[in-house]
């Protein structure tokens, strides 16, 4: 195996959930998987087996629309409902000016109410669902249902990895901030040939606590960055989801952990007609969560200063935003 594939774990939830030396060897590995590539592979996460395809077809069944229709959903980044293309450079996060992210998305996000109007308007707003696939709707919520779940569970053992309370993260989701992306990413014949550094994402790290990946493999797929190999094609195991821990459980651990920096590659002359769908759930802490890093010997004491949750994701995602 080349070195990327070495830099990111493998784990099994199954092991973790059977408690004892399996559990411990379980968290042990991904203490060191999130130190070398902030990426992991994870099996054994239980989803229903019919669930994953049956909401890519509906999402297929949505972004195969005509442009008008989608229109009718259209939406900024973090907003409810479809992003066109040409709306989000993921690269602009790192002070990088890009070409728009090739992509198209559909978004939805948590409505854990607070009571409060301006709160619920930035971080809990209504969601939207297409007229066109009525199926949408129940399958994502069963999909973002058992995704917080596992979520949950993720954060859980993140602590244990170091040595911490289990509730440490876990308790500070009751009303997280999570949103859950489809995001399609449309063939070369139909988008033309790329600009200049243009990417279906740019390079970037995510910005909350852990984000859940289900992707298709592809020539114009996920990279992942790593000191020791640079950019190299993420591994891929279908039985598993990737998951990559964001800047906020990196900084949490005191910068121990890397924040996953990743891209997505632009369709490839060899693949014109690659056309591929991912599904990605991103989970973040409530709103006013205070994150405070973990000083030494666990953190490597770059930085004391608490963060507040929403701050910092409302910073990263106005960067994203284009025009």
């Amino acid at each position: 195996m080349d070195t990327q594939t070495n830099a990111i774990s493998t784990i099994d939830l199954a092991d973790w959930r059977a408690g004892g030396r399996a559990a411990a060897d379980a968290a042990a590995e991904v203490d060191r998987g999130l130190q070398r590539a902030g990426f992991l592979l994870v099996r054994g996460h239980g989803l229903p087996q019919r669930l994953i395809p049956d909401l890519r077809t509906a999402a297929r069944r949505f972004f195969a629309l005509p442009t008008d229709v989608k229109a009718r959903y259209s939406t900024k980044v973090a907003g409810r409902g479809w992003q066109a293309q040409g709306v989000e450079a993921n690269g602009y996060s790192e002070g990088t000016e890009t070409p728009p992210d090739l992509k198209e998305g559909f978004c939805v996000g948590a409505r854990t109410l607070t009571g409060d109007p301006e709160i619920d308007a930035a971080w809990f707003p209504k969601n939207v669902f297409p007229d066109e696939v009525a199926e949408m709707r129940g399958l994502i919520d069963e999909y973002t249902a058992l995704m917080k779940q596992l979520a949950d569970e993720l954060l859980r053992l993140c602590a244990a990895a170091l040595d911490q309370p289990l509730e440490t993260l876990a308790s500070k989701t009751e009303r997280s901030t999570w949103s859950f992306n489809l995001n399609h990413y449309p063939p070369m014949s139909v988008l033309g040939t790329p600009e200049p550094g243009q990417f279906r994402i740019g390079p970037h790290t995510d910005f909350g606590m852990v984000t859940i990946l289900d992707r298709e493999p592809g020539h114009g797929g996920l990279q992942v960055f790593t000191e020791q190999g640079g950019w190299a094609d993420a591994p891929f195991d279908p039985t598993a989801l990737t998951v990559n821990i964001g800047d906020l459980l990196a900084y949490w651990s005191g910068d121990r952990w890397l924040s996953g920096r990743h891209r997505v590659l632009p369709p490839q002359p060899s693949a014109p007609d690659e056309d591929l769908l991912s599904l990605v759930y991103f989970y973040d802490l409530d709103h006013d969560a205070v994150v405070t890093p973990l000083p030494p010997p666990i953190g490597n004491g770059t930085s004391h200063e608490p963060v507040i949750s929403g701050v910092h994701l409302k910073a990263k995602l106005d960067a994203i935003s284009v025009g």
